[in-house]
């Protein structure tokens, strides 16, 4: 019987579209990819998003890994809102979830200057039950590690859970724990996977 969900955030419960974001600043098709290798895909995003480097680290770091577009870079990342984009449905779907007796918990690889500067995003926050946000805990999905606190943190039986998330390797993170898991790829889809666990 689950009776938890547990949601990232990140194309789940907001938008995280990197590449209209820089083309919203009039960076043209090819720079947006450059951009794109550069930071947001790159290993030292992941470990922004850990919370193991500062700021002006983390800017240092990409232009390292482009140091000819190293201007671009921080115009790019000066400021972070619009970054992360509202979905219309996430605070009624959280409301639904809880009014229904579930548990709702995020689970999400984010940088504090995301979470300072996207707040307007993420207005379905203040409705769930708390979660993990990995720069608070110096963890990301999908080490084994994160899954596991999360549990422990709330007491968790990792059977009566069930977690969704549109990137793979983090679903099968969950699932190594225990968790049940699901690849997100939009409301209808996830609300069907859902049922199937016996969450109406």
């Amino acid at each position: 019987m689950i009776r938890t969900v547990i949601f990232d955030i990140g194309n789940v419960l907001a938008g995280f579209d990197w590449y209209s974001f820089f083309r919203k600043q009039g960076f043209s098709e090819e720079m947006c990819a450059r951009l794109g290798r550069a930071t947001v895909q790159s290993d030292d995003w992941k470990e922004y998003d850990r919370g193991c480097v500062s700021d002006g680290r983390m800017l240092e770091l990409f232009c390292e890994n482009d140091p000819e577009i190293a201007g671009e870079i921080r115009q790019a990342l000066d400021d972070f809102h619009g970054l992360v984009t509202p979905y219309e449905y996430a605070v009624d779907w959280v409301k639904e979830l809880k009014a229904k007796g579930y548990q709702v918990l995020v689970l999400s690889n984010f940088s504090d200057k995301a979470l300072k500067e996207c707040w307007h995003a993420l207005d379905f926050l203040p409705y769930t039950d708390g979660g993990i946000l990995s720069f608070q805990d110096k963890l990301i999905k999908p080490m084994p590690e994160i899954y596991r606190l999360i549990l422990d943190r709330y007491r968790l039986e990792p059977d009566e859970c069930v977690f969704m998330d549109d990137t793979r390797a983090n679903v099968e993170g969950a699932k190594a724990a225990g968790i049940h898991a699901f690849v997100f790829e939009n409301i209808a889809q996830a609300k069907e996977e859902l049922e199937k666990l016996g969450v109406k």
